[in-house]
C-alpha cells in the first residue's frame, strides 16, 4: 500500500506543496467562498457542457427504483436531482458533502426544485463516511474527488460502505488525449478561467486553484490502479470530450 499524504506529512494544494492536514481546510476556504457561484465555475470551467456530462453520467450509472444511494461531494444537489428519477419515490439518496456551505446550498436548490422526500443531508469526509458497511448500492462522486487529501481512503471506504454488487462511479476533470487539443486546453485553464472567475465572481485565486487541482489530479489509467488497489473489481473508465472529463467505474463482489 503506498504511504498515505498523512504519513509523507505533504500534499499538493493545487501547484503548491503544503501540509496534508491543512489541505481540507484549504479547499474549504475555496468551495466556501464559490458556493454560491458553483453552476457559474462549472460553466465557466466546461464551456457548460458539464450539464451533459451529469446526465450522461447518472443515465448510466447502475441504479433501479427503490435503491439507496450515497452521492458525495453532492453539495450543488445536481447529481441527486437526476438520480431521484432513477430511484423513484421508494428509494432514498444521501447527499454528503464535507463543506456546509454548499450542503447549504444544494438543499436550498432541491427544495426549490420541489424534491424533498427520500433525501437526506449528511456533511461528511470521504475519507471517513460515517456510515455502516454495505450500506449502499450505489456510490457516486462528481467532481470532488480530485479535492480529497488522501484519495486511496477515500476509494476505500466508498468500496466499505457498498453492498455485494454495488456499484461506485467517480466523474472527475482527467487528462485531455487529444495532443492538439491540449495547447487550447491549457489556455482557456490558465489564462482565461482566473480571469473569468475574477469578473464574474471576483475570485480569481479560487479558479487558478481549480484549474491547477485537475493537472494534479491522477489521470485515468493511475484513478483505475487505485480503484483496484482499493478493492473494486472489473474497473474501467470512459472518457468524455476528449479526455476532459472521464467516467471511472468499479463493483464490489
Amino acid at each position: 500500500m503506498s504511504e498515505s499524504p498523512y504519513e509523507r506529512g505533504t500534499t499538493h494544494f493545487g501547484f503548491r506543496d503544503v501540509a496534508a492536514k491543512d489541505k481540507q481546510k484549504l479547499v474549504g476556504e475555496v468551495f466556501t467562498s464559490v458556493a454560491g457561484k458553483y453552476d457559474l465555475m462549472n460553466d465557466l470551467m466546461s464551456l457548460g457542457i458539464h450539464r451533459v456530462w451529469k446526465r450522461y453520467f447518472v443515465g448510466t450509472c447502475q441504479v433501479k427504483r427503490g435503491d439507496r444511494v450515497l452521492d458525495l461531494a453532492g453539495g450543488t444537489g445536481d447529481i441527486a436531482a437526476l438520480l431521484k428519477d432513477r430511484v423513484g419515490d421508494t428509494g432514498q439518496i444521501v447527499l454528503g458533502d464535507i463543506n456546509a456551505g454548499m450542503l447549504s446550498v444544494g438543499r436550498d436548490r432541491m427544495t426549490d426544485r420541489g424534491v424533498v422526500q427520500g433525501l437526506e443531508y449528511v456533511q461528511c469526509n470521504a475519507e471517513k463516511l460515517p456510515f455502516p458497511d454495505a450500506s449502499f448500492g450505489l456510490v457516486t462522486i462528481a467532481f470532488g474527488l480530485r479535492n480529497v487529501t488522501d484519495k486511496e481512503a477515500a476509494l476505500r471506504d466508498m468500496h466499505r460502505v457498498l453492498k455485494v454488487g454495488g456499484q461506485a462511479r467517480v466523474l472527475e476533470f482527467s487528462e485531455v488525449t487529444v495532443d492538439w487539443f491540449k495547447p487550447m486546453y491549457d489556455f482557456h485553464s490558465f489564462k482565461v478561467l482566473p480571469k473569468l472567475g475574477q469578473l464574474f465572481a471576483q475570485d480569481a485565486g479560487s479558479y487558478q486553484y481549480l484549474a491547477e487541482s485537475i493537472r494534479k489530479h491522477p489521470p485515468q489509467a493511475e484513478l483505475q490502479g487505485m480503484m483496484d488497489a482499493a478493492g473494486f473489481a472489473r474497473t474501467s473508465y470512459k472518457n468524455l470530450s476528449a479526455g476532459i472529463v472521464a467516467i471511472h467505474t468499479g463493483y464490489k463482489v
